[in-house]
């Protein structure tokens, strides 16, 4: 291991990327993990910017090659994970390594980093509020939402006492705070 490790996970939906964001702005020091993915780019994201999009094929040819620190198949040919690459790249600069991932990714990077990482859970107040932001998004279809609301149902149980912190995000501004005294206190313990 080489450098610090600051892992965020959450429900599709529940404001992780948003808190990571917000942190990101704060800290120079923080770079965002660029997680890939075979599924298309939503709406604005670019490759290498969001994600590194790879198409179904590709990514099973890298895990093959164990190119990846874990890595997921979250639906059918839709897989999500972290490059070795990627870690080496940023711990290269010195920088605190930021990751926005799945539930079961955030259980992943956890075990892989260890005491290394903190791992932070952003839950919805409610399954209403939930499904409220994914329609609001206005990006996925009825099948999707639905999908994803059984999948947070799921990943929410799954997750129980597996994060060294859980906040809630009900009001942002709350949720900020809430994030960056996680954090601060994780980067100022030796």
């Amino acid at each position: 291991m080489t450098g610090k490790v600051i892992i965020f996970s959450a429900p599709s939906g529940a404001g992780k990327s948003t808190v990571v964001g917000h942190l990101l702005g704060l800290h120079p020091e923080f770079e965002f993990s660029i997680s890939a993915t075979s599924r298309h780019p939503r709406g604005s994201e670019r490759d290498g910017v969001e994600y590194y999009f790879i198409d179904a094929a590709r990514f099973r040819e890298l895990i093959a090659e164990d190119a990846f620190v874990e890595y997921e198949e979250v639906y059918h040919d839709r897989f999500y994970g972290t490059l070795k690459s990627e870690v080496e790249r940023i711990w290269a600069k010195g920088h605190v390594i930021v990751f926005d991932v799945d539930v079961k990714g955030g259980v992943s990077l956890k075990k892989y980093f260890g005491s290394a990482a903190l791992s932070v859970l952003i839950v919805p107040p409610s399954q209403e509020v939930l499904e409220k932001r994914l329609r609001g998004r206005g990006t996925d279809s009825e099948e999707a939402i639905t999908e994803r609301l059984a999948k947070a149902r799921w990943e929410l149980d799954f997750a129980a006492g597996k994060f060294d912190a859980e906040i809630v995000n009900d009001r942002l501004k709350d949720t900020f705070a809430l994030a960056e005294s996680t954090v601060d206190g994780f980067l100022n313990k030796e």
